[in-house]
């Protein structure tokens, strides 16, 4: 739920979202997922979160299940994302549950947030992430606003 929530907050915060996934069936996935079954569930009310939303729905960009021609811990799949955002790499940030996934951030010059579901908090550290979660509800979205990542807690 911490990860759905996360992607609402954002959302509502004026941010960007792009799925940048290497599984082929990302986009299957995406669309299994109610955005709005969840909020109802969870008690939360956003404006574009209408019936019949789903994760896929919320996305500004997507580039999910492409053929790269290299995959990671290669940035190809980030920069992309970037470049559908229209931004530069340094302006967005990747949320990476996998040590070659923030290497490929960071060898595309984007900050890392390592997500440590695994027990691995120690291997996204040692793949340079900028920050290391166990759960998304630790983000400080008010950091994220300001192009900084940092803990809801401030450590």
């Amino acid at each position: 739920p911490d990860a759905l929530r996360f992607v609402l907050e954002v959302k509502d915060a004026g941010m960007r979202i792009v799925e940048a996934s290497s599984s082929k069936n990302a986009n299957a996935f995406l669309e299994r997922i109610r955005m709005d079954e969840f909020a109802r569930e969870e008690s939360l009310n956003y404006d574009f979160v209408e019936s019949g939303t789903t994760l896929l729905d919320t996305l500004d960009a997507n580039v999910s299940g492409r053929d790269f021609e290299r995959g990671k811990p290669h940035p190809t799949i980030f920069l992309t994302a970037a470049e559908e955002l229209g931004i530069s790499p340094e302006e967005g940030f990747v949320i990476e549950d996998a040590a070659n996934g923030v290497q490929a951030a960071k060898a595309g010059e984007m900050a890392a947030l390592g997500l440590a579901r695994a027990d691995d908090e120690q291997a996204l550290e040692e793949a340079a992430a900028d920050l290391v979660v166990t759960t998304l509800d630790d983000v400080s979205l008010e950091a994220l606003s300001e192009g900084r990542l940092d803990r809801r807690d401030g450590r």
